[in-house]
Parts: structure tokens; C-alpha cells; sequence
């Protein structure tokens, strides 16, 4: 096969995904209430997308001409792109649509200005002028010398009047930003059972005549629309300047990036949406201009109110804690006894709150020392995190300021740490780092003994109850050195001169060890032997691995993925990779864990980590994988990925084609996220 059919496109992958979890709004099984965040969720990803991933492919397109041995055409790419995208935008419309009318059903009623009865006015009315009307300033087009800046991620109602002046019929334009920091969907007064929701733009509407009353107008319309901008940060080269420095300036200048996608109203008459997209320099040929419904920024929805009954939403499943944990007074006695795997969110994030704060009060502790990526905007880890540093302990953390969109609230903590007394490092030059790792430094019997979490995830606790990850909890000193010796490189700012034995680093090591352990399968399958691979991670885009793994299965190597999102691999052509099956679980949880077996001439090596098999994770971040050498543990890792395989309700299947579809199999019904729930409830009742 040609090269560039062997793999297919990371944005196009990447959208195959977006559609998995539109299937998620439209699938009926799953209760309405949670359908409605499955729309915000798949709006959110979306604008991510545009200000990310169509940045770069756009970025590609005016550098296309001067790259030799291009395996795909960025305009080509471009041009599947928009057609995919208008293509979920109407499918996006039906399924919102259909859910409109199954709220009707349950008696919730999504009401625009025009729908309004008389004592829901009167509310309307009194909201705008009590919340809405002191944090809207309409600006007058036709005013004001410059066009106004247009923020991203913003909503917009570009508002047409019409009205009399000097006798004459006069038309002007308005813009009118809706204000993000009121809700977006608001509650009516019940009436007769029947609950009722107004989306803010609607009420801005409402009381547009008394916005815009000196002009007295006769008639006056709205229209929404939004723009997405490049996201991409650009630290320049300043040697005068700190790090923090430099990331502040370049997230002023992310708020200004070129446009990137004019979404707006397909009802907007066609003058004004010459006019916007003149001042905006688009022109309707343009792959970003994209016409859509009423509203916009429908990630919203993932804030939509709770009014629905009960039976509407996911039923809850508590999290199990784990006994190994409950049957000691110190958190430190239940590590030091056997290392612990805890599987969020099926067990609790609060062992490791726990701890910290036990850490934060021990006099034998000395140091905690840890990395933080994405934090919680009200983060107990950095809560108890400036608790040891009040308690007389040597605190360190290395916080990484360039993860995307949580920059800002990473220079917040960042300040309120180093104002505590903490050590704050900044990564690691060059490099962003990503590897979820803590250390604590305890003394014992006056040797000092190290304690580790080595993790799949961020530590924060309100994505632990949503994301599923892996959290190691060890005091195996072969490890916690290890550990220790990463923490040095922050520290140092120096390359590594030493050789990990157990814990695989990336950029450093990752590439290299993963190829030599496929290059130890295909070995073994030639010679007859057993060989498999099994991995399940976010993402695989690295070519250089998709090819190994290809010589892998030509060579007789069983190789079984579960990739939730972008996969440029393709399973099950012959010749290439018959050898290969893929599923995507998309469900209440997003699948985020990362661990990869190797059969090993029948001795299986078992890791986690914190690295997609992406170029980015092997050579430009800092990554962790780590061993696991507990036979329990592996066993567990058995049962969860057993679990996963089987699932016949929510995987879907990658064909050779690119294409998705569920795997249906015989017997009972398997939801994986459901099993894992009672596999963990019933180890914790049966310790």
C-alpha cells in the first residue's frame, strides 16, 4: 500500500472521535438529562479543535509548498475537515432538536423571547435589569472608528435596528457581547408542573427596544455568532524575561489570534454577514465560515439545570475505598506493607488526600515533592500541599505552566505556593512536562525511606470522579529512587547521567525500550513462541511505533489496542495488519488511563503511564511509565483489561475503512464502566 494509505489522518481520526460522542447525545439508552451534557461536551471538543488542531493544519497549508514528502495535502485535509464538520453540525441540530421535544415530554420547555407568557415577562424583565443590564455594553458600529476586538470563545448577538431618523427609515448595526459570567440557562417560575428554561441570549433579546431605547425603534433583530482564534502560544526567545513572564505576555496574545471560524446564524441576512466577515477579513470561501442554528457555545449545556427527574440522569456510583488502606491507622503502613493500584473513579481520590495531609501533620515526614499539570479550581492538593510547607516541611513542586487552557489558573497557584513557601520549578527547559509523579521523604529508624504515586492522571480531584486513571502507590526503593532521580532533573536543569532501570522516561528512553520490546515480540513469534502486545491509551499517532506494531503483526504478533481517540493506525487489512483489532470505549467516564503488556516469552511486563504513543509524548515532554511488580496488581491490570475487551455496549470497533462501528457479541450485555464499578465494590466487601 502507498505510505499515505497506511494511516489515517490525525484530524480526521480526531473528528471520528468528536462523532462517538455525538452518538452519545443521540443514543436513546443513555438517560436525557446526561444526553444534554453529551451536546456540550462534543460543542466544547469542537472549539478546542478549531483553536487548536485546524491552527496547525492552516499553518501547515502556507508551509506545504516548501516541505518536501508531504504524505498528506493540507488542503485536501482542510476541505474533509469542513465538509465532516458542517456535515455533525446538522446532525448536531437533529439530535437537539429531537431532545427539545423528549424535555417536552417531561415537562421542561425551552422557551425563546417570543414564547414568553405575561407573568414570565415580567421575570424576564426584572432578571435583565437586576443581573443582566450592568455587564452588557452595546457598541454602535457605525460609531466607532476601529472595528471592536473580538473575543474568543466569546458569544455575540449582532443586533440590526431599525428606526426613523429625520423622517427617514434608517438601518445600524449594533454588536452586543452576551456576558459569561451569568448562567447560560435560566430558570423560569414553574407553572402547573411544568418547569421552564430561557437561554440568556434570549433575554438580552427580550429587552433589546429597552436597550437601545433613544433610538425609539420600530423593530429591532439579533443574530448570534461566535469566532474561534489560533491558540497556539508563542514564548519568544528573551533571555532578560522569566518563564512566567513570557507566559503571561503570550496568553494576552493567544486572546488575539487570527480567526479561525466564523460560526454564526443561518437565519442572519446577508448583509450583515458581509459587513462581520469584512471586518473580520473571511470571505465566504473561507473553510472557517460555517452557518448554524440560533445559538452558539452550546458547551454550555454541559451546565444545563438539574430540574430533570431522577430516573433521567446516570444513576451514582459511590466510589469503593480501598481495604488495603482501611485495615492501617498510617497511610505509610499500608504502602510499606504491599504497593497499592487505585483505579479512579471506581476507588476514591481521597486516599490520596489522605496522604498528603497525614504527610503534612507526620514529624518524620521531611519533604513532599510533586507534579502538577492541571489542578482543581479549588484544589485540595495544593491545600494540603501549603499545610506541610506551614508545618516546617521541605516542599518542592514542578508545575507545569503550558498546559493548554489551564495556564492561567497554573500562574494563579503557582503565586499563592511560592508566597507559602514552596519551591516552585517551572518544567524543564525545553521540554513540558507531563509525567504524574509524587515523593515523599519520610525518616525511619534514621534512614530515610521514600514513598511514591506514580499516576495515569492529574492530581485533581474533581477530574478523578469523571476521568479513568491508573495511581500507583509504592515504597519500593528501586522505584522511589527512581523517582527521586526525576525530581533531581527539574531540580538540576541537567539531562539525565543516569541509567533507569525501572521507570522509562520520555524524551530520554520511551521510544527506544518500546521498540525493543515489539522487536522481542516479533522475534519470539517468528520462533513460534507465544507473542502479544496490548495496550490501551488516549491516542496512537506516532508512525514510526504504527509501523513497528505493522511488522508485528506480519510477523504473527497478536496486538489488541483500546485507543479512545485519534488512532492513525489501521487494523485489519491483509498484509499489513490483520493482526490488529482496535475499540474505542466512549461512555459516562472519560477513558483516559494509559497501561501497555507485553508477552514477554510467556513472563508478561506490565506498565502504566503517563504517555500516549504520540510524537509530542515521546520526545517532547517529560513522560513516566513505570513497572508493575506486584503479581496482584497484574492480575488486576488481567481483570480490568478483560473487562474492557468484552464490553459490548459501549466499544465501537475500528474498521479498515476509518469507519466505527459498536461491537455487538453473544451472550450478556457487558458495559465495562459498569463492570469495573462492581468488580472494585466487590474486592473492598470481600477484603
Amino acid at each position: 500500500m502507498a505510505t499515505k494509505h497506511r494511516f489515517i489522518n490525525r484530524e480526521i481520526s480526531w473528528l471520528a472521535f468528536n462523532e462517538r460522542v455525538l452518538q452519545e447525545a443521540a443514543d436513546p439508552t443513555v438517560p436525557l438529562m446526561e444526553r444534554i451534557k453529551f451536546l456540550g461536551i462534543f460543542s466544547s471538543n469542537r472549539d478546542e479543535f478549531f483553536r487548536v488542531r485546524v491552527a496547525s493544519v492552516k499553518r501547515w497549508m502556507l508551509l506545504s509548498d516548501k516541505i518536501e514528502n508531504t504524505e498528506d495535502d493540507p488542503k485536501e485535509i482542510m476541505a474533509q475537515i469542513q465538509s465532516i464538520t458542517l456535515r455533525q453540525q446538522r446532525e448536531y441540530e437533529t439530535i437537539y432538536q429531537g431532545i427539545l421535544e423528549e424535555l417536552k415530554e417531561e415537562n421542561i420547555f425551552i422557551v425563546n423571547e417570543n414564547q414568553l407568557l405575561k407573568d414570565q415577562r415580567a421575570f424576564v424583565e426584572d432578571y435583565y435589569f437586576n443581573k443582566v443590564d450592568s455587564m452588557i455594553s452595546p457598541v454602535m458600529l457605525d460609531q466607532v472608528k476601529r472595528f471592536p476586538h473580538l473575543r474568543d470563545k466569546a458569544i455575540y448577538l449582532a443586533v440590526i435596528l431599525h428606526h426613523k431618523r429625520a423622517g427617514e427609515d434608517v438601518q445600524q448595526f449594533a454588536l452586543i457581547e452576551v456576558p459569561s459570567r451569568l448562567p447560560r440557562f435560566v430558570e423560569l417560575p414553574e407553572r402547573d408542573g411544568k418547569k421552564y428554561v430561557i437561554i440568556l441570549d434570549d433575554i438580552i433579546r427580550h429587552n433589546l427596544k429597552q436597550v437601545f431605547s433613544v433610538f425609539a425603534p420600530k423593530e429591532v433583530e439579533a443574530y448570534t455568532f461566535k469566532i474561534t482564534r489560533d491558540a497556539e502560544l508563542d514564548l519568544d526567545n528573551d533571555i532578560s524575561k522569566s518563564f512566567l513572564e513570557k507566559m503571561k505576555k503570550s496568553l494576552k496574545q493567544r486572546r488575539r489570534g487570527a480567526p479561525l471560524r466564523f460560526v454564526f446564524d443561518s437565519g442572519m441576512p446577508k448583509d450583515l454577514q458581509k459587513y462581520l466577515m469584512k471586518k473580520m477579513k473571511l470571505t465566504s470561501e473561507e473553510d472557517a465560515f460555517i452557518p448554524g442554528g440560533r445559538y452558539h457555545n452550546l458547551k454550555d449545556l454541559m451546565g444545563f439545570p438539574k430540574i430533570g427527574p431522577k430516573n433521567k440522569y446516570y444513576r451514582p456510583l459511590k466510589p469503593s475505598r480501598h481495604p488495603q488502606f482501611d485495615k492501617h491507622e498510617s497511610n505509610f503502613a499500608a504502602i510499606k506493607e504491599k504497593d497499592i493500584l487505585l483505579h479512579y473513579p471506581f476507588q476514591t481520590f481521597d486516599h490520596l488526600i489522605e496522604l498528603l495531609r497525614e504527610s503534612a501533620l507526620d514529624p518524620n515526614v521531611k519533604s513532599i515533592r510533586i507534579c502538577l499539570y492541571r489542578v482543581a479550581k479549588n484544589s485540595k492538593v495544593v491545600n494540603a500541599l501549603i499545610n506541610a510547607a506551614r508545618n516546617g516541611k521541605k516542599v518542592t513542586v514542578v508545575f507545569e505552566l503550558q498546559a493548554r487552557f489551564d495556564e492561567e489558573n497554573n500562574i494563579y497557584w503557582s503565586n499563592i505556593l511560592e508566597d507559602e513557601g514552596v519551591k516552585v520549578y517551572f518544567g524543564f527547559p525545553g521540554l513540558k512536562v507531563h509525567g504524574k509523579i509524587c515523593l515523599i521523604s519520610r525518616r525511619e529508624g534514621g534512614q530515610r525511606t521514600y514513598y511514591a504515586n506514580i499516576a495515569t492522571g492529574n492530581y485533581n480531584e474533581s477530574t478523578a470522579g469523571l476521568y479513568g486513571d491508573l495511581s500507583l502507590f509504592t515504597a519500593d526503593q528501586n522505584l522511589t529512587r527512581e523517582v527521586h532521580r526525576v525530581f533531581s532533573l527539574f531540580e538540576n536543569a541537567i539531562w539525565p547521567n543516569y541509567r533507569f532501570k525501572d521507570l522509562i522516561l520520555s524524551p530520554f528512553y520511551t521510544r527506544n525500550r518500546l521498540v525493543r520490546m515489539i522487536n522481542k515480540e516479533i522475534k519470539n513469534a517468528k520462533d513460534g513462541k507465544e507473542a502479544y502486545v496490548i495496550l490501551k491509551t488516549n491516542s496512537i499517532v506516532d508512525k514510526s511505533l504504527i509501523i513497528k506494531l505493522y511488522q508485528a503483526s506480519k510477523a504473527g504478533v497478536k496486538v489488541k489496542l483500546i485507543i479512545r481517540g485519534i488512532c492513525s493506525l489501521i487494523p485489519g487489512v491483509k498484509g499489513l495488519s490483520e493482526n490488529i483489532e482496535v475499540i474505542s470505549i466512549i461512555d459516562r467516564y472519560l477513558e483516559h488511563s494509559r497501561c501497555f503488556v507485553f508477552c514477554n516469552d510467556g513472563d508478561p511486563l506490565y506498565f502504566m503511564s503517563s504517555a500516549d504513543w504520540m510524537v509530542r509524548n515521546l520526545d517532547r515532554r517529560i513522560e513516566v511509565s513505570c513497572p508493575i511488580k506486584d503479581p496482584e496488581i497484574k492480575k488486576e491490570i488481567d481483570d480490568y483489561l478483560n473487562i474492557q475487551f468484552s464490553d459490548n455496549v459501549k466499544a465501537r470497533r475500528l474498521l479498515p475503512d476509518g469507519s466505527y462501528e459498536y461491537v455487538k457479541t453473544k451472550g450478556s450485555k457487558v458495559r465495562s464502566q459498569h463492570a469495573l464499578h462492581d468488580y472494585y465494590k466487590k474486592k473492598a466487601a470481600n477484603a
